[in-house]
């Protein structure tokens, strides 16, 4: 069943949300030093030091000879290597943020494990009336348009392994219809892009394509979302148009990248 459209909580802890939010850029992209920390949160360097050495106290980073702070044990990104993940997030900030520009609406960046996706990066736009930044959420691969479009990609041997019913014993409901899921991503290989209208959150639009490797292997996916009020289908080919150009020129920065 779909989700309420994700908002902050009416009275949010800050101390919470800080410690949450460090969590998860040491989960994503690999490591970070105090001053680091203390500028993507916004605080003093004395909040910052404070909160990594709780994160510290409780396993969730370790702090090595060269006083840079990493995932613990409780932290892990499961078949996605830190460093894959930490590359992918600072080619794409960029190519997000002309997104934004370009659309004014929120951007992502995500990869899946498993039946499951993570957003490793978001850029939010400036509307007042906007998604906001699902960076470090997980959601079920199946009820968004990255996850469809990285399930697109598997084999029937590999999508049955994904869903198999002895995995959902406890959480049948969870559980896709498999027939359905079949048909659903035929469809969008044809097409090449992915659309989720209230799927994974009510209330929530978005539009999403592949980037791959130099193998055309498909690496993450990234997306664009809206309010569902402000969804025009009649921009559906403007929207991917923009989404693939995106896409392309992280490709592009990717590969450059490679040895």
């Amino acid at each position: 069943m779909d989700k309420p459209l994700k908002t902050p909580p009416p009275y949010p802890i800050a101390s919470v949300d800080h410690a949450l939010r460090a969590a998860t850029i040491l989960q994503l992209e690999g490591g970070a030093s105090v001053s680091h920390i203390a500028e993507r949160l916004g605080v003093a360097r004395s909040t910052a030091h404070r909160i990594l050495a709780m994160l510290v106290y409780r396993d969730f980073a370790v702090q090595g000879d060269d006083r840079v702070y990493r995932a613990g044990p409780v932290l892990e990104l499961a078949t996605h290597s830190q460093s894959l993940v930490s590359r992918l997030r600072t080619a794409a900030l960029p190519h997000l943020q002309r997104v934004v520009d370009l659309l004014d609406e929120t951007a992502n960046l995500i990869v899946r494990t498993g039946d499951t996706v993570r957003f490793i990066a978001s850029v939010e736009c400036g509307q007042a009336l906007r998604v906001g930044s699902r960076e470090g959420m997980v959601f079920p691969a199946h009820r968004t348009t990255a996850g469809l479009l990285l399930l697109a990609e598997l084999t029937d041997e590999e999508l049955d392994e994904v869903y198999a019913a002895e995995r959902y014993a406890e959480r049948p409901a969870d559980r896709p219809d498999p027939d359905r899921l079949r048909t659903e991503l035929r469809r969008l290989r044809r097409n090449g892009f992915a659309v989720n209208r209230g799927r994974s959150e009510r209330g929530l639009a978005a539009v999403g394509v592949a980037v791959r490797d130099r193998d055309g292997t498909a690496l993450a996916g990234l997306s664009v979302s809206l309010p569902s009020v402000r969804y025009d289908p009649h921009r559906l080919r403007s929207l991917v148009a923009t989404l693939d150009a995106a896409a392309r020129s992280l490709e592009q920065d990717l590969a450059a990248e490679s040895p």
